[in-house]
Order: C-alpha cells, then sequence, then structure tokens
C-alpha cells in the first residue's frame, strides 16, 4: 500500500477515495479513527488515502483532479468571504 494522498479533513479523504473507486482503483482511507485524539496527535498528516502499490501511477491523474477541484471550490468560497482558510461559514 502506498499513499496518495494527505488530507486535510475526512471529507477531502472521502472525495478522493470516492472518485478512485469511480476509476475501478481500489483505495482506503487511513487515520479515521485517529480524529479522536487530535488533542494528543500531530493535528496533521494523519488521514490519508492509500492504493495498492500496483496502482499509483493509475491514482495519480484521478487525485490531481480531485486536489484541483478542491483548491477551485476553496478559492472561490475564500473570494466570497465564506471561508476562511479552515473552516466554513454561513452566508449572511
Amino acid at each position: 500500500m502506498r499513499t496518495v494522498y494527505h488530507a486535510q479533513s475526512l471529507v477531502d479523504a472521502h472525495l478522493v477515495k470516492d472518485a478512485l473507486d469511480y476509476a475501478r482503483i481500489p483505495a482506503f482511507v487511513t487515520g479515521e479513527q485517529l480524529i479522536g485524539g487530535v488533542g494528543q496527535l500531530p493535528a496533521r498528516d494523519f488521514i490519508r488515502v492509500n492504493v495498492p502499490d500496483s496502482c499509483v501511477e493509475a491514482a495519480r491523474p484521478v487525485v490531481r483532479e480531485v486536489e484541483h477541484q478542491l483548491a477551485e471550490a476553496r478559492k472561490a468560497l475564500a473570494d466570497e468571504g465564506d471561508w476562511d482558510g479552515d473552516t466554513l461559514t454561513a452566508p449572511g
């Protein structure tokens, strides 16, 4: 197994996993169970998406596309003032 994506959140991880699943690439989210221990663990880099070694090359373009879409969504939210770079806030 190799890590193909280091997620900022569970939502990001599952978006990547779902895109990989759709592309028929087996993917697994690791680190979900560590969310409850955030106060005692490093705050970043423990939620990952892994694929089998034989699928790494096929997974890269899928992961890049999802990263691009997430970046565009975050930029759009930041431009609208609805995103402070860490959490979403309700408009209005």
